[in-house]
């Protein structure tokens, strides 16, 4: 019988500091820094490639050899003192590179940590843009969505004002690469960003859908400069009007990178004013818990950008 290596986190061939995960066939491109190894300045990266061609674990090869020459087969005794056959273990890594920590168990797969299913259901990963952010009592990171960013919302949810036959989150937030423009700044991007945020809490959707029947108007009600996962940013937040519904309240939050070199974040949040939906101080209470990858406590004061 052919004998695989399950996947996992593995140390990398090419840098003992580094693993990386094999995914059962060949090496993907994400990695993470070896249990004990300093971790790189600046936190965690995007997912680079592997470098050059895509490798084969060498301990498949010498899997096949043994697989070739022994069938393991572990015998049981059942309680009427028969025996039965059990299915045969997942191989283990051997060589010099074969740890513990190098089995399913020593940590989330990527896709955990990107805030698929499985991993801590209280905190949402944005691995690319190097943010952690909290999943707050009564809020879960849903299986399916139809935005490609992470995303956490509410459990509760009603039917949408405008289009009863749908269900609308009471809240939602979401993590995303910023669009740069203007000077650059926190406080541009915010600007800029915060229109395009509401049109898609409470205007027309992905698919085509005004839930709320469109945005009527909207009124500022906090703006100013926040510090943001060690880093300074800049916050606004509108109160909304819409065509149904008693609208509600929609903010973005943009602040540099905590990966050093990496683009600007914006944090999208947008909470229903529908009875029993989350205060607007659930937006603070959001923001305030952004956090680096792998940092517990925010990183410090970091790097600052002008306003």
């Amino acid at each position: 019988m052919a004998m695989t290596t399950p996947p996992g986190w593995y140390p990398d061939p090419a840098a003992p500091a580094v693993e990386r995960w094999w995914d059962g066939a060949a090496w993907s491109g994400h990695t993470r820094p070896a249990p004990g190894a300093p971790a790189a300045p600046g936190g965690f990266g995007p997912p680079t490639p592997p470098r050059g061609r895509r490798r084969t674990a060498p301990v498949l090869l010498a899997a096949a050899a043994v697989a070739a020459a022994v069938t393991l087969t572990v015998v049981l005794l059942r309680p009427d003192g028969g025996s039965g056959a059990a299915a045969p273990g997942p191989a283990t890594p051997s060589g010099s590179r074969a740890t513990a920590s190098a089995s399913p168990a020593g940590g989330p797969s990527p896709d955990e940590e990107q805030g698929a299913d499985g991993g801590d259901p209280t905190v949402l990963t944005d691995q690319l843009n190097g943010v952690t952010l909290p999943v707050l009592d009564g809020w879960e990171r849903p299986e399916f969505t139809t935005v490609d960013v992470p995303l956490a919302a509410t459990v509760a949810q009603d039917d949408c004002p405008a289009a009863p036959a749908r269900s609308c989150r009471r809240g939602t937030v979401t993590s995303r690469t910023a669009h740069t423009t203007g000077d650059g700044s926190a406080r541009t991007i915010a600007r800029a960003d915060i229109e395009d945020a509401a049109e898609e809490a409470f205007g027309e959707d992905t698919l085509g859908t005004r839930a709320y029947g469109g945005i009527r108007s909207h009124q500022v009600v906090a703006e100013r400069s926040v510090t943001v996962a060690g880093r300074t940013g800049h916050l606004v937040r509108w109160r909304v009007v819409t065509g149904k519904g008693p609208g509600g309240h929609v903010q973005t939050v943009a602040f540099p990178s905590p990966l050093g070199s990496g683009a600007p974040v914006v944090v999208r949040i947008a909470l229903n004013s529908v009875p029993g939906a989350p205060p607007p101080a659930a937006m603070d209470e959001i923001t305030a818990g952004i956090r680096p990858i792998g940092d517990a406590t925010g990183g410090g004061v970091g790097s600052t950008i002008g306003p």
